[in-house]
């Protein structure tokens, strides 16, 4: 259960909306952090926190912004004190994070033309990241797009509202990878000449990040596309 209005998904021609619609990013940030062994998301990093660096990144280069919470939410949402975002409360965040997604998903509105789905624990995503994808999605007409860091696929992945049915049939910790592999003649990837951007799941992670050093391994998030 989420505080999120349910949605009907109704079909709209692509090809108008890849150039006037509304292209909303959704930030998941609903997990529990185990394994940071205190709730990262909040974690300061430079001037800002974990959460805020990532949910900045994401409304440079989108219209609207979703953060879906979830454990320690009010703590969470505070972090994102003056980002201009709806906060969504998933109450069962702890049943993986396809929930969340199901979440964001039902918080956009019917004039949405895409949805892009970040995680909330990789706060230095480049914009300009987004940006490629946004462009690589209006000029293929495929409507799911997927960055790649060195042959390995990341975020953000951008999605249609033909794809959300798909979405929301996702279960437990099965993230939206599942809806891009069943769907693979849909897909189109955007190649990142760049290293893939640090998740944040440990202290040392952070502390990585707060000197500056450079990413070139990455730890495969439970907050799984």
């Amino acid at each position: 259960m989420c505080f999120a209005a349910a949605r009907h998904f109704a079909t709209r021609d692509p090809r108008s909306a890849r150039n006037a619609g509304v292209i909303v990013g959704l930030l998941l940030a609903a997990g529990g952090a185990r394994r940071f062994g205190s709730q990262k998301l909040v974690a300061p990093l430079g001037a800002a926190t974990v959460v805020k660096h990532a949910a900045e990144s994401l409304a440079r280069s989108t219209d609207e912004l979703i953060v879906v919470v979830g454990s320690e939410a009010a703590m969470v949402a505070r972090a994102l004190h003056g980002v201009n975002a709806t906060i969504v409360e998933n109450l069962e965040w702890e049943r993986g994070v396809s929930t969340s997604i199901r979440c964001g998903v039902a918080a956009t509105k019917p004039e949405t033309s895409a949805l892009l789905i970040a995680l909330g624990d990789e706060p230095l995503v480049n914009h300009e990241v987004t940006r490629a994808v946004i462009s690589a999605w209006r000029a293929t007409g495929k409507p799911i797009v997927v960055p790649r860091y060195g042959g390995e696929s990341g975020h953000p992945a951008l999605f249609e509202p033909s794809i959300f049915a798909e979405l929301m049939k996702l279960d437990g910790d099965a993230g939206a990878k599942r809806v891009i592999n069943r769907l693979a003649d849909r897909v189109t990837y955007v190649d990142i000449v760049a290293e893939r951007p640090l998740d944040v799941d440990e202290p040392a992670d952070l502390s990585r990040l707060e000197h500056g050093a450079s990413v070139t391994e990455h730890r495969s998030s439970s907050g799984d596309v």
